[in-house]
């Protein structure tokens, strides 16, 4: 028996009746020969994995702005802490685990330079508007491997669709959604204090009282009692859902529209609708394979999805070598 065989046999007699079975996967739109060594979802997570989309959120923005400090989470670590919290509830529930890692890992393939700043830009400036959970599914059907895309399954595709506000076809991709929010509203609180936005005992405490004083007993707190709500009806209980619903506001007005934490995002703004205003005035700059895109696609999609791919730090420099003249560099 192959050790592909092996691994979907075990899936067949050990995992939950709610878990999605590799062997049911509706598949690829391009059918290929199955893997001796791995199943179809540990073969999706191993394409995205690799893909250069992935390796460019190490230099995508997460909620800091250009950071004076290398603790601060960046896109990609968000991205590995989703992943890590959502095989913790997959394996609990005895999900898949696989399938919830090549969602969690593919989830923000799509997202914008500067974060949510500049997702809001291309939104505001895109007659069609943009969304970088769309942006995501957009990059592995299309946009990867030269326009060829990875060419995922269904199931993780449906995912990273449907992260953010929709609900998933899968029990995999609904414990991904909720790895996020359990995942970013935590690693914001811990940025948020490094920062000096805030501190610990900032928080209310009939919060803490809840969800537990540090990042860990949050984390502990909110995925336990996930689990504890099981793979049918993955919710939590009341109390520890209104906490986190409490939190979350907390965080809304403390830190999200804190003036201190966003002081940047005006600049990251107008940056972005700069250069959407500059390639749509001078399309033939784009690069060719971006060029193309227009033909196909239109020009406003073309344009987004050449931004949006940008990490933070190419996208300051196109922006300086179309924009400030090379002489005041030196001043």
């Amino acid at each position: 028996m192959l050790p592909r065989e092996q691994t979907e046999l075990f899936e067949k007699q050990f995992l939950n009746e709610n878990a999605c079975l590799s062997v049911d996967s509706k598949g690829r739109k391009e059918p290929c020969e199955p893997c001796p060594l791995r199943t179809c979802f540990q073969r999706d997570r191993d394409r995205i994995l690799h893909c250069n989309s992935f390796r460019r959120l190490k230099h995508k923005t997460q909620v800091y702005l250009s950071p004076a400090g290398d603790h601060y989470r960046t896109r990609l670590t968000h991205t590995l802490e989703v992943s890590q919290i959502a095989r913790t509830i997959s394996r609990a529930l005895r999900l898949n685990e696989d399938l919830t890692e090549a969602i969690a890992l593919g989830h923000d393939l799509g997202h914008t330079p500067f974060g949510h700043a500049g997702e809001r830009a291309l939104n505001e400036l895109s007659p069609d508007g943009f969304h970088h959970y769309e942006q995501s599914l957009r990059v592995v059907d299309i946009l990867e491997k030269d326009g060829k895309g990875l060419d995922l399954t269904e199931e993780v595709r449906d995912g990273i669709l449907k992260h953010t506000n929709m609900i998933a076809d899968t029990k995999e991709g609904y414990v991904v959604r909720f790895a996020d929010v359990i995942a970013y509203i935590n690693h914001d609180i811990d940025d948020s204090v490094r920062a000096g936005i805030m501190t610990e005992e900032d928080i209310p405490k009939n919060i803490t009282k809840v969800l537990g004083g540090s990042k860990s007993e949050r984390i502990t707190t909110l995925v336990t009692s996930l689990i504890k709500g099981g793979a049918e009806s993955l919710h939590m209980d009341d109390e520890v859902s209104d906490a986190y619903t409490a939190l979350h506001r907390f965080m809304f007005d403390f830190v999200y529209t804190n003036p201190k934490c966003k002081s940047e995002e005006v600049k990251a703004k107008d940056m972005i609708a700069k250069l959407y205003d500059y390639y749509v005035h001078h399309i033939e700059k784009l690069p060719a394979f971006y060029m193309n895109l227009a033909y196909q696609f239109g020009i406003d999609r073309a344009i987004c999805d050449y931004i949006s791919g940008m990490t933070d730090g190419f996208a300051i420099e196109t922006f300086k070598n179309l924009f400030i003249p090379l002489g005041w560099t030196k001043y």
